[in-house]
């Protein structure tokens, strides 16, 4: 069984680590107030209720609110817990909203996000979803998730949240062994985009640099979008010896529903190209990495200013704005499938799996003549410290992306980007030893 985190954290949700502080690089100040909510439909058993709780206060939650109203009213209550947020007029260290409803109801939450991420008080700060399926169908009771994650708050109560939600518990079986074949697949579309080449060069040395075996094909079409992966997947089948990891980066013009466009202007979904590796048997328990430079739709964002106290604009500078969808946590107790409408079937197949993507739903990808912002900053970051987990690396790469101001090429006003990071890890994963 496979859970899957996904979100647009800036920096470490250090939530379980009470002796935080604002000076600590790299970590977010959550020592204010921390704000919970459950919202549950009628029927959920009390045992998980009580499990919550537990998970809530290991997590430095003194108290919350708890709702029963079907999953319609989840809206209308999260409006309400927004609401009164910022009527009490402090900034708050971080909020945590538990959705506990019928398996299939919550796989696109995404109105439910942007909800709260339109609170004022919480600007800047970490918004985490727990979504937990109840009923028949589960695979996983959210008793038996929120017991597992409350013992490990319990005994590594210094473990950033995405660490406790990716290693089982320490040990040295808590991270990847890629000590044997890897391999890379980069796809890039050159033709009308400037600056992707450098993009494919910087990529390209940087996993030969790692040791990964690497092959790289500029301008495919649709069609040879889906023929190189196929034929990718069947030299890993085929190979010699055993594949410890895979990595595929896919790098084009998208359209309004994050479709990639093949250098013939057709259309690839892009999760269609990443199940068909998904399912490839070599791969099975190992990590496979994807990474996409594409644009996710058409929106662009202006960014929010997170606000001051009035002593932190006394001696700091304004604060600087953030994306407007940065700092959210989405954590689904199941595995997506590849369409993103519901758990798989086959939950194996959805676990150490590792996306990520340049843009958030719905919103533009920026590159300029030197590359994007997206690979150029994860280039950069990886060279600099390559034994580094992948997860912090890429937390550390949103930030930077989260704090630059870009022009479009028919936009005069600054905008922002954030990456999104998909992840169903379920151990460390470092490229170099």
């Amino acid at each position: 069984m496979a859970f899957l985190v996904a979100g647009t954290l800036r920096v470490a949700t250090q939530m379980a680590d009470t002796q935080d502080s604002l000076g600590r690089k790299g970590r977010y100040n959550v020592q204010g107030p921390r704000a919970a909510l459950m919202l549950s439909s009628p029927g959920v058993a009390a045992v998980a209720v009580t499990a919550l709780k537990d998970v809530f206060q290991a997590l430095g939650f003194e108290s919350f609110e708890r709702r029963e109203v079907p999953v319609q009213g989840f809206l209308e209550e999260l409006a309400w817990f927004r609401e009164r947020l910022d009527a009490h007029g402090h900034l708050v260290g971080c909020a945590l909203v538990a959705l506990v409803a019928p398996r299939g109801q919550l796989w696109q939450p995404q109105q439910l996000v942007r909800e709260l991420s339109s609170c004022g008080v919480l600007q800047g700060c970490p918004k985490v979803f727990l979504l937990l399926p109840s009923g028949p169908g589960a695979t996983l009771e959210p008793e038996a998730f929120l017991d597992g994650l409350r013992e490990l708050c319990s005994h590594c109560p210094h473990w950033s949240l995405v660490q406790l939600l990716t290693e089982p518990a320490p040990g040295p079986s808590t991270q990847y062994d890629l000590s044997k074949t890897r391999a890379a697949l980069l796809l890039a579309v050159i033709q009308g985009r400037p600056g992707a080449q450098h993009d494919v060069e910087a990529l390209g040395d940087l996993c030969r640099a790692l040791g990964f075996e690497t092959t790289v094909k500029t301008d495919p079409t649709a069609q040879a979008f889906q023929e190189e992966i196929a034929q990718f997947r069947e030299q890993l089948d085929t190979c010699r010896g055993p594949v410890s990891c895979a990595l595929v980066a896919l790098m084009a013009h998208g359209g309004p529903r994050g479709q990639l466009l093949g250098a013939d202007g057709q259309e690839v979904q892009p999760e269609a190209l990443m199940q068909e590796l998904s399912c490839c048997p070599v791969l099975r328990g190992h990590p496979k990495i994807f990474l996409l430079q594409a644009c996710r739709g058409g929106n662009r964002d202006a960014g929010v200013r997170p606000i001051a106290l009035p002593w932190y604009r006394r001696w700091l500078r304004t604060p600087p704005s953030v994306p407007s969808h940065a700092d959210v946590l989405q954590i689904y107790a199941e595995a997506q499938d590849s369409s993103g409408r519901g758990p798989a079937s086959g939950s194996s197949h959805q676990a150490d799996i590792l996306t990520v993507y340049a843009a958030a739903e719905g919103y533009v990808a920026y590159r300029d003549e030197k590359g994007s912002d997206f690979i150029q900053t994860l280039v950069e970051v990886l060279r600099a410290n390559p034994g580094r987990d992948l997860l912090e690396v890429l937390t550390e790469v949103n930030r930077r992306v989260c704090e630059q101001d870009v022009l479009g090429p028919d936009c005069d006003e600054p905008r922002k980007a954030c990456l999104e990071i998909c992840s169903s890890l379920r151990r460390r994963l470092c490229l170099q030893a």
